[in-house]
């Protein structure tokens, strides 16, 4: 008997009919052998629905009661869907997050996870029943109070649920058939990724991708949890997200690049898979195998996709002396603030004046509060202003392949070029090419870059619902 924790996403569980659907699933799972654990998000919009009210009642919520009003949503998007499975002759439990043991930090509205403890969940399964955890949540020992995990908590939820019970699987389902190459609302000819590594997919969820987030891919990258992303609007197999030095996602990885058991149309694996050099070289499978295939498909693709982000804001603070320790003590006042830096630049110091500007780009909505707190310490650093600029957008490019493969800036520069679009700042890592360009070019910038790099599939895909909020 497998151990297969789920995650559905509020687009999945959106009105009572796809609750329905998604509890036939969820049975269907279970009467497959497996035992069967449901980390749920708040149904369709509810979340910001609910935050819109918060705001009319008043400008600024008090974090804990804000926190009290959102965790509502998942409650009772869990309770219906346990009444759905229920109701087809099959036992389920649900649980809060606090009763399912995910113990948090103090922190409302953005707390992290600082232990897991499923004893109800546990029980509940070797009883027989479907585990229904509402995600999103958990609960403070110092405090008892409820928090909240921020967005794309409940990915988070299912992943550490999933590592805590040892899980042979993290399935998280969406209204898209898998991880693609860029964003197919705004890519309409982005293709479904059959296996990705937690390595690439992490730079992808920090640079806008948002079919996953940052934090679940690094709490299994952390841990060893194997995700499978895929759709809650059909059976496809979706992408397998694995960490490099685990065998078992890498074995997981092979079945499903393959086909598995009862997948139409492909190979079946029979017997014991042995993970050598050869059987990692199989990637997506070919009609009759040859050493030029194998060749080819030991080779990380150049490319794994394109993201973009239209969430930061960029700080420029102008006239800075360009003497030893002023980054140091920008940075140190920056950080007390506790927001998260992402591309910095540091222009050449002009030899008249020995004056320099310093850019950084961070969340808008730590924007407000970062400039204020320059601000006062203007006298002290001695800097002339600050520049606040929130109509950007960051594109990056993404690929493993790129550590052995010469080129790929030239061609991501020559095609924002003949595009006309200008690039503001620039930021690379060892798999990663990152640029700012101004927001209302952004999505044009990824869809010419897709084109360029070879990744227009030759029909639309397909996006089963969701709202985008």
């Amino acid at each position: 008997m497998s151990l297969i924790v789920q995650k559905y996403g509020g687009s999945s569980v959106a009105d009572a009919e796809s609750i329905k659907r998604v509890a036939k699933r969820i049975v269907e799972t279970r009467k497959a052998g497996n035992e069967v654990v449901v980390a749920v998000s708040a149904m369709g919009d509810t979340t910001d629905e609910l935050l819109d009210l918060a705001h009319q009642v008043t400008p600024i919520p008090a974090p804990r009661e804000l926190d009290m009003l959102l965790t509502a949503g998942e409650r009772i998007s869990m309770a219906l869907l346990a009444m759905s499975i229920r109701s087809m002759g099959h036992d389920a439990r649900s649980f809060t997050g606090s009763q399912a043991g995910m113990i948090t930090d103090a922190r409302h509205g953005q707390a992290r996870i600082v232990d897991v403890t499923p004893g109800r969940v546990r029980s509940a399964l070797d009883e027989g029943a479907i585990a229904i955890v509402a995600g999103f949540q958990g609960f403070n020992r110092g405090t008892g109070d409820i928090t909240t995990l921020g967005r794309g908590g409940s990915d988070t939820t299912a992943v550490a649920l999933a590592a805590a019970l040892h899980a042979d699987v993290c399935e998280i389902y969406t209204d898209v058939d898998g991880i693609f190459t860029a964003d197919p609302r705004v890519v309409p000819r982005a293709h479904k990724i059959d296996r990705i590594s937690s390595e690439e997919m992490l730079e992808l969820a920090a640079n806008g991708a948002k079919v996953l987030y940052i934090r679940a891919v690094e709490y299994a990258r952390r841990h060893g949890v194997t995700l499978h992303v895929r759709s809650s609007f059909n059976n496809n197999e979706g992408t397998i997200v694995f960490n490099e030095t685990s065998a078992a996602s890498v074995a997981l990885g092979f079945a499903a690049a393959t086909g598995g058991a009862g997948i139409p149309n492909r190979g079946t694996i029979t017997g014991p898979i042995t993970l050598t050099p050869s059987t990692l070289t199989a990637g997506t499978p070919t009609s009759g195998s040859t050493e030029q295939n194998s060749e080819k498909s030991v080779e990380e693709p150049l490319i794994a996709g394109v993201a973009a982000d239209l969430s930061e804001a960029k700080i420029t603070v102008v006239g800075v002396p360009d003497i030893p320790g002023k980054a140091a003590q920008i940075f140190n006042i920056v950080a007390k603030t506790g927001a998260n830096i992402d591309m910095i630049v540091q222009n050449v110091s002009a030899a008249a004046t020995g004056l320099t500007d310093i850019s950084f780009t961070l969340p808008k909505s730590d924007g407000q509060t970062v400039l204020q707190t320059l601000t006062a310490s203007q006298p002290e650093v001695g800097f002339s202003s600050l520049q606040y600029d929130d109509q950007i957008g960051k594109l990056a490019l993404v690929g493993a392949g790129m550590r052995t493969n010469a080129g790929v800036s030239a061609k991501l520069f020559t095609a924002l070029y003949e595009a006309g679009i200008n690039i503001e700042m620039i930021s690379t890592s060892e798999i990663r090419i990152s640029v700012v360009t101004r927001a209302d070019t952004v999505n044009t910038a990824l869809r010419v870059v897709h084109t360029a790099f070879g990744l227009d599939a030759d029909a639309d895909a397909v996006v089963h619902g969701g709202t985008g909020r």
